[in-house]
Parts: C-alpha cells; sequence; structure tokens
C-alpha cells in the first residue's frame, strides 16, 4: 500500500487492530499508577477508608492490573490473574522501601517538616516509588507495562529511572530535575544523588542490550549535582562523595572524595569599562 493522504486511515486501521490487542493503554496505566499511590498513600485525595472499603479498593486495583496485563499474555510467561495475586502480595515489602525512602527524605533535607509533605510534593519521591512499582514488575518478566509506568514519572517529575535498574533501600533524590539512572545501574543503600546526576552508559550499541552498561553506586554515596558517571564496569566504592560537575568514567575506592577543580574570578563591576548585558 502506497502510504499517501488517500490510504493513510486504511493503513492506521490496520495497525491499530493489532496494536489493540498487544499492548496495554498509555491512559489506563497512568491511572492506575495513580490508584496504587492514592491506595498506598490515601491522604494525597484526603480520602479515609473503612477497613472493608480497603479491601474493595485492593481488590479493584487487581482487576485493574489484570486488565492492563491481558493485551500482554501472549508474552507473558503465567496467566495474568495469577501474575496480579502475586504482584498484590509483594506490595507490603514495595510499601516498606516507599517509606524508607520517605524518611531518608524527610532526615536529609532540611527543607522537609514532615513525611507526608515529602510523599505529597516531592518529585524525587514520587519517582522512587513509581519505579519500586515497575521494578518488581519488571522482575517477573512483564514487557512494556514497566517502562509506561516509569515513563508516566519521568513525564511528571523530569527524573527518568528504568525500571531494570537495581536500587537498595533509604534512596534519596533531591530536587531531581534531570536526573537519569540507566537500565543496568546498580545502586546501594543509604545512597543520595541529586538534580541532573546521570548514571549512564559509555556506549549507544545494540549489541549491547543485554550486558551490564551503567555503573554500580555502593552503599553511602553522595553524588552531587549535575555529575555523569557511566560504564559498567565503573563502580564507585562505598562511603565516598561525588562532587558537582563531575565526569566519570572509571571506578574510585571506597571513601573517596572527588571533585572537579575550577577558577572563579569576583570583580567589582565597576572595574569593568564594557557594559555587563550578556544575552543568553
Amino acid at each position: 500500500m502506497e502510504l499517501n493522504y488517500d490510504h493513510f486511515p486504511e493503513y492506521l486501521h490496520s495497525i491499530n487492530q493489532s496494536y489493540g490487542e498487544e499492548i496495554p493503554a498509555a491512559k489506563d496505566t497512568y491511572e492506575f499508577t495513580d490508584e496504587i499511590m492514592d491506595f498506598l498513600f490515601p491522604f494525597r485525595t484526603k480520602t479515609v477508608y473503612s477497613l472493608e472499603e480497603l479491601k474493595l479498593q485492593l481488590d479493584g486495583l487487581e482487576k485493574k492490573l489484570e486488565g492492563l496485563l491481558k493485551p500482554l499474555r501472549k508474552k507473558i510467561q503465567q496467566d495474568p490473574a495469577e501474575l496480579c495475586r502475586i504482584f498484590m502480595k509483594k506490595l507490603p515489602g514495595i510499601f516498606e522501601k516507599m517509606m524508607g525512602d520517605a524518611e531518608a527524605l524527610m532526615k536529609f533535607d532540611p527543607a522537609a517538616e514532615s513525611i507526608e509533605e515529602v510523599i505529597l510534593s516531592y518529585p524525587g519521591f514520587f519517582s522512587i516509588a513509581v519505579y519500586r512499582l515497575s521494578h518488581e514488575l519488571q522482575l517477573m518478566k512483564v514487557p512494556i507495562l514497566p517502562r509506561v509506568m516509569s515513563e508516566y514519572a519521568h513525564g511528571k517529575t523530569g527524573v527518568d529511572i528504568h525500571p531494570g535498574a537495581k536500587i537498595g533501600e533509604s534512596f534519596f533524590i533531591d530536587h531531581g530535575t534531570g536526573t537519569v539512572i540507566g537500565e543496568t545501574a546498580i545502586i546501594g543503600d543509604n545512597v543520595k544523588i541529586y538534580q541532573g546526576v546521570t548514571l549512564g552508559a559509555l556506549f549507544v550499541q545494540k549489541s549491547l542490550a543485554k550486558k551490564k552498561r551503567h555503573p554500580t553506586i555502593e552503599d553511602n554515596v553522595i553524588i552531587y549535582a549535575r555529575s555523569t558517571i557511566l560504564g559498567g564496569d565503573t563502580r564507585i566504592g562505598h562511603d565516598s562523595v561525588i562532587g558537582g560537575n563531575v565526569w566519570l568514567t572509571e571506578s574510585v575506592q571506597p571513601f573517596s572524595v572527588v571533585y572537579q577543580k575550577h577558577h572563579v574570578v569576583v570583580r567589582d563591576n565597576k572595574e569593568i569599562s564594557d557594559q555587563i548585558n550578556w544575552v543568553i
């Protein structure tokens, strides 16, 4: 079929028929993500559930997830209903990890005044929480759906965490905007990351899809704003501090402090004859 305006509706009709049977709806995925967050943290919607209502909400979430998984049934290894039951049983453990992340933000951000404030308003928390949910689905070898969930969080927060990354407990992302964590990154416990940090790959090649391409960050590491750490063999040793704007493609030993030297000149503008009025 020649793809011109007259044939375009027929072409779209043909491809949409197959897509409708093979992938979950993005809009429904976004709604499920918000609904499960509202269920875990009902004060997001100022809702007070009775015990019976909570159980009904839980059943509703399980049915909604099953509906998202049904289009993927040819690509998953288990019955969608069984996968849903397995996932829902993991929720208590996922919730505990989310609360550990919220407590880390509360503990280390002087601006945070309550756990509720962190959960309601911090983009770093929302992005990590959605990662925790999508990562469990990724571990269960559910295709597409975990990535749609993570990209929903990416769009809302500016934080891009691939659901395949392995992230330990008490994870802290402050501010968050522009943070990128790649698919094969490994992050230990009690790690703090600031805005604009990239944990990326040295090479972008399709042949490397199944290999470890992103760095390993050990426990108790702090990475300050706009630092870039690249490579699957790059390991940041535990209890290290990576300063802002650092570019790293090699490993550093535990207890290291890594920073970039630069020279900043401060002058009185009365000493400069030309008017300073740069246009950026």
